[in-house]
């Protein structure tokens, strides 16, 4: 298309999406475009047909996504899935080439990013960055920081507090807007494994708390299924989702992460005082019914 003009460009670009369509509808693949779904009116964020097209490259592909108010939904895939992509759609900073977002009204967000570089020659306390932007007094950040089990570090020069307490630090600034969503983009980099279960935890314990919304991107398929409400599984497209001990035994997930990562979730179990249906609904419990084992 070298030399084309805009509109010849715009033109090409159509074909080649119309093209794209037609080859994947017929593909074979098993997912199913369908009629365009209505949003859901009682979700925090309903997304419906999100596409994304890098030149010749399908980064996203009709994606459906709902997050409701005190649910924690997790988001897994390979790298190169579009799992940064679709967080970014979600949140605003990114354009699509199809699809439509719909955000509850005055919808607050606290994000996380995937990564946070500290420089080191900066002097500036844990106290100072978590003031940039926000006029709150001394006590209520600190407040923050102690919520999220951070407290010692209030006076600390940024630059040298552990991976861990560093990212309590993040996840006490994304806090601090009061969100009603809380986006958490790969939350344990630089966390070791027993950190990792102690984090998940508390972004558990937050939801309860705060009665928000979460949606969590992660790798640590094992731990952060567990803890999960409901579980997406994204490569491009949505593969599977539901309850994590549904998605964790779907076809799509043995093919994307192996037998044995399925086999090795099963251990993992969690606990509320509500149930899901397949699709990943919340359900009354009956009375009667035993808690489930948590491990």
């Amino acid at each position: 298309m070298t030399g084309a003009s805009p509109a010849e460009a715009e033109d090409h670009a159509h074909a080649h999406y119309a093209r794209h369509q037609h080859d994947h509808e017929s593909c074979g693949c098993g997912h199913d475009h369908g009629p365009k779904k209505e949003f859901d009116t009682s979700a925090l964020i309903s997304a419906r047909g999100l596409t994304m097209m890098r030149g010749d490259r399908t980064v996203l592909d009709h994606v459906d996504v709902d997050i409701h108010p005190r649910e924690i939904v997790t988001l897994i895939g390979p790298n190169g899935s579009g799992k940064t992509t679709l967080v970014r759609a979600l949140l605003g900073l990114e354009d699509m080439t199809g699809g439509e977002i719909s955000r509850m009204e005055d919808l607050r967000i606290g994000y996380v990013p995937q990564r946070f570089d500290v420089d080191r020659t900066l002097p500036m306390t844990v106290s100072r960055f978590l003031s940039l932007g926000h006029k709150a007094p001394r006590e209520n950040l600190r407040a923050l920081l102690a919520e999220v089990g951070a407290e010692r570090c209030f006076n600390q020069q940024l630059s040298e507090i552990s991976g861990g307490e560093l990212q309590r630090v993040l996840l006490a600034r994304a806090l601090a807007a009061k969100p009603d969503l809380l986006v958490l983009d790969e939350p344990v980099r630089g966390v070791d494994y027993t950190g990792e279960a102690d984090l998940y935890a508390l972004i558990g314990q937050l939801r309860d708390q705060r009665g928000i919304g979460v949606l969590l991107v992660s790798h640590d398929l094992h731990v952060v299924m567990a803890a999960s409400d409901r579980v997406l599984c994204l490569n491009r497209h949505i593969c599977c989702s539901g309850v994590p001990e549904t998605v964790a035994q779907h076809p799509e997930y043995m093919r994307l992460f192996g037998v044995e990562a399925a086999r090795a979730f099963g251990v993992y179990r969690h606990h509320h005082d509500h149930a899901h249906g397949l699709d990943g609904r919340e359900l009354p419990v009956p009375t009667s019914a035993s808690p489930a084992e948590t491990l």
